[in-house]
């Protein structure tokens, strides 16, 4: 079947024509009525005498001959003018058809999206549908704290729904960079296939917000919810301080790129909170004059500045952690890396080449070298190190000692949570490449060892590309207000939505069709 799309006429205009065209015959008919009345009155009159001959009756007969020639003409034309009528109407309207532009008539083909046009359609949902998503968590993380978990599930399974489409959403869209499927019509299929899971993963969190909002009922009133923002943001407010004295021991203990991966968290956390300060106050005020509604948006943009401030202040201390975790590893990984070197040359590379093996061999021999120089010669970074290690044993094709495999995923998991840390925190700006590679890091991270060597690559390269967008991006200045208020920071977090002079409203639980529904009154 035809779609009405892409055919001349739409069914409406054909109904329309139809009407138009019995119409006409319509007034044919009533000439054709009008044109044999006088004799279909003439046979129904009462007889009546017939006259004698005479001036009076030959008078009265060419009376009669005059006006029954009139009764035939005047019909005759009158049918002749409908039909050329509409005629002239039909003829005029099928031109109006064929030449109009306006919606509602197409009468060609519409050009169809090219090859580019799709990609930054889908390029766009992956955007949307991510930032969707990781609000959707952050507030989600606040009813938790207020409503037992059954109570909250609904939107829990919503939110994992939302997850899974876009998690397949980024694969597909993985695939289709890597030039799988090749064919142009397929590859047409799986960016449409692409928007429309992410799509999907909107629609999910769209239908539940209704019932979020009514759960939290934030426009009926905001206390216990402003409490428990308020708890978060002294509790962050007190690790933003240790979050300060541990960076600067990281700086003093090891080297600089062993600091670099968080690097400003702990002002741009502090930034954060500045923004959260004025909106909890704002939300105080606004709830106690009862003006409800202002309270709630004033809320969500603090809640929002809280969970990034949270994201940022445990990034700083979970890298902390995992340099520490690192330098107890790093002796163990050299043993387990030489013990692989030995293996690799006693086996003698049956998948490689003996040359090849012995370069790759040669290699590695040289990384564990550069690793023992740094480990005596003063500051090191040891998650570098790892990573080194790990990289040099990888192409030796012999079975992973314990001990590196371990050190394959340490580093791994260090460098996906880098790039998750820096991707949610800076989502106003990040595109869909480094997110489309921070999921694919993700999903091999959780698959097991042999995909720890390329999860790590890949969150690497997510975290480079994020950094290149927001670059690009710059820092907005066209919103009112001092630097001090943080607004700067809350636009390019994703905190408020950009959409406003003031920033816009604030990002809340749902997907695209919900997520700004706070704007102000």
């Amino acid at each position: 079947m035809t779609s009405t799309l892409i055919r001349g006429r739409p069914r409406h205009a054909t109904s329309r024509t139809a009407v138009r065209v019995a119409h006409a015959v319509l007034g044919g008919a009533a000439g054709v009525v009008w044109l044999v009345l006088p004799g279909m009155t003439s046979v129904a009159r009462d007889p009546v005498p017939v006259a004698r001959a005479g001036p009076a009756a030959s008078a009265a007969a060419a009376e009669r001959d005059e006006t029954t020639t009139t009764d035939l003409v005047l019909p005759l034309v009158a049918v002749g003018a409908a039909g050329a009528l509409a005629a002239y109407g039909y003829v005029r309207r099928t031109r109006r058809a064929r030449s109009r532009t306006t919606p509602g008539v197409v009468s060609v083909r519409p050009p169809s999206l090219t090859p580019a046009d799709l990609e930054r359609q889908a390029r766009t949902a992956l955007a949307v549908a991510d930032d969707s998503v990781r609000t959707s968590r952050e507030e989600l993380g606040f009813a938790e704290a207020l409503f037992p978990a059954e109570t909250v599930e609904p939107f829990t399974r919503a939110l994992r729904a939302a997850e899974t489409e876009l998690a397949a959403a980024f694969a597909m869209y993985r695939r289709y960079e890597q030039g799988v499927p090749q064919d142009e019509v397929t590859r047409r299929q799986a960016l449409v296939g692409v928007v429309g899971r992410c799509a999907e993963a909107g629609r999910r969190l769209d239908a539940e917000a209704p019932a979020f909002d009514g759960l939290r009922a934030l426009e009926r009133g905001v206390d216990e919810a402003l409490e428990v923002a308020e708890g978060r943001f002294r509790e962050l407010a007190g690790r933003t301080g240790g979050a300060a004295a541990t960076l600067d021991g990281l700086g003093r203990r090891y080297t600089a790129s062993a600091v670099e991966p968080v690097t400003g968290y702990v002002e741009q956390a502090k930034d954060r909170l500045v923004f959260a300060t004025g909106h909890l106050n704002a939300c105080r005020q606004a709830a106690d004059s009862g003006a409800h509604e202002r309270a709630a948006r004033h809320l969500r943009a603090a809640e929002g500045a809280i969970a990034q401030a949270g994201v940022l202040v445990t990034g700083v201390e979970r890298l902390a952690a995992e340099e520490r975790e690192a330098a107890l590893l790093v002796p163990a990984a050299l043993t387990g890396a030489e013990a692989e070197i030995a293996a690799a040359r006693r086996s003698g590379g049956s998948d490689v080449p003996a040359g090849e093996l012995r370069v790759r061999i040669s290699r590695a021999d040289g990384v564990l070298a550069a690793v023992r120089e740094q480990l005596t010669g003063g500051p090191y970074d040891p998650l570098g190190a790892l990573r080194h290690i790990a990289r040099a044993v990888e192409p030796l094709g012999v079975g992973r000692a314990g001990v590196v495999t371990a050190a394959a995923l340490l580093v791994a998991r260090s460098a996906v949570g880098v790039a998750e840390d820096f991707v949610g925190t800076h989502r106003g700006a990040v595109g869909a490449e480094p997110r489309t590679l921070l999921a694919e890091a993700t999903r091999l991270l959780a698959g097991g060892a042999p995909g720890y060597a390329r999860a790590d690559r890949l969150a690497l390269d997510s975290r480079e590309l994020a950094e290149r967008d927001v670059r690009a991006h710059g820092a907005p200045t066209a919103y009112p207000g001092p630097p001090s208020t943080g607004l700067t920071g809350a636009v390019l977090g994703g905190i408020l939505l950009a959409e406003e002079p003031d920033g816009g409203p604030p990002s809340s639980f749902g997907g695209p069709e919900t997520r700004a529904r706070r704007t102000l009154p």
